[in-house]
């Protein structure tokens, strides 16, 4: 680690969360992990708690990410649910990777070759997809036996008659459902929200297996950032600190400096929210830097004591607003140069 910096993965609550997510959504013959983005920021630690709970299909965004499954996990099946190059669609072949067609002229492309390949229906998110019945028979009829699934994406979950009128069109446009071996159309919120339809066999866990959306599970915690404090800074009224002289001291002021920066993923917008010291919050003051920032402390706070920059699943959601985004962003912008240190 080098720096006492690190982030703390929980590999038994992952695996915990899942075993709980599959037992309360039964009735699915496939439960797809997405795990892009290295886990949602997780590590490929998580892949294996996945696993060892029932996950038995795994979803990412690119081909590099399944390549580095596919090195430690030969035999799990992988679907990449976003665009590849054709020029390495041979590549996916050997490695047997499913790949996503999003258009009929991708499927032109990839006509005859021996691959898997799962049709991505457009339902109202327009972004990757075909949006026509027309279109999904020619698709269907030109791959025939290269279509191991078919899928959508629910983009406003929260929004029940939308996310109904997004299912009512899924199926006017898979009119041969029945012949499809794999039908997922939910990602986490759509399918704690609502009761399965009939045609689907498939539901995808992301987000929540971390338990960072609002959910009624008893899920756990699975990611923390810690640090430690290197110098502390004592100011006099009217002094600053840090770039640019932003902030300055309204009296005596203890300054812890903890190395961690906007190089690491804590973008300088963290400036004003709290990291946690024994379990009490400080505020980060002044312009974070890139490798370090800067935390008011009081006298209770001593050199080296340890640093929760981000503590659990509630600060997360926290410091989301604060930067006015979501959770998903925090997790996943904390860089590869920060290890991921696995706790069981």
């Amino acid at each position: 680690m080098y720096r006492n910096t690190y982030v703390k993965i929980k590999e038994k609550n992952i695996e915990q969360n899942a075993r709980l997510l599959i037992e309360k959504n039964p009735g699915y013959q496939y439960y797809f992990g997405v795990v892009k983005a290295d886990c949602y920021g997780h590590g490929m630690a998580a892949v294996s708690a996945l696993l060892r709970a029932g996950i038995n299909y795994l979803a990412v965004a690119t081909l590099s990410e399944a390549l580095e499954i596919r090195d430690k996990h030969p035999n799990i099946p992988v679907l990449i649910l976003g665009y590849v190059p054709t020029e390495y669609l041979t590549l996916c072949a050997d490695k047997n990777i499913t790949i996503t067609v999003p258009s009929l002229e991708y499927a032109r492309k990839i006509e005859e070759k021996n691959l898997k390949c799962h049709i991505k229906i457009n339902t109202g998110m327009n972004r990757l997809g075909i949006s026509s019945k027309e279109e999904y028979e020619e698709i269907y009829q030109l791959l025939d036996k290269q279509v191991e699934g078919v899928y959508t994406h629910i983009y406003k979950a929260s929004d029940e008659a939308l996310t109904n009128r997004q299912l009512d069109l899924f199926e006017q446009i898979v009119t041969n459902p029945k012949e499809i071996p794999i039908i997922h159309v939910r990602a986490s919120e759509a399918t704690i929200r609502y009761p399965k339809r009939d045609f689907e066999n498939g539901c995808r866990f992301g987000i929540i297996l971390y338990n960072l959306i609002e959910n009624s599970y008893p899920l756990k915690d699975t990611f923390s950032l810690v640090s430690e404090i290197i110098q502390i800074q004592e100011l006099e009224e009217g002094e600053t600190i840090g770039y640019d002289g932003v902030y300055q001291a309204h009296g005596k002021e203890r300054i812890a400096i903890i190395p961690i920066g906007y190089a690491d993923g804590i973008i300088r917008k963290n400036e004003g929210r709290n990291v946690y010291i024994h379990q009490k919050p400080y505020p980060i003051v002044g312009r974070i830097c890139m490798d370090m920032l800067f935390v008011k402390i009081d006298e209770e706070v001593s050199l080296h004591d340890e640093v929760e920059v981000i503590r659990d699943s509630r600060h997360i959601c926290e410091i989301a607003k604060h930067l006015e985004t979501i959770s998903y962003e925090v997790i996943c912008s904390v860089g590869k140069r920060v290890p991921r240190i696995v706790e069981e």
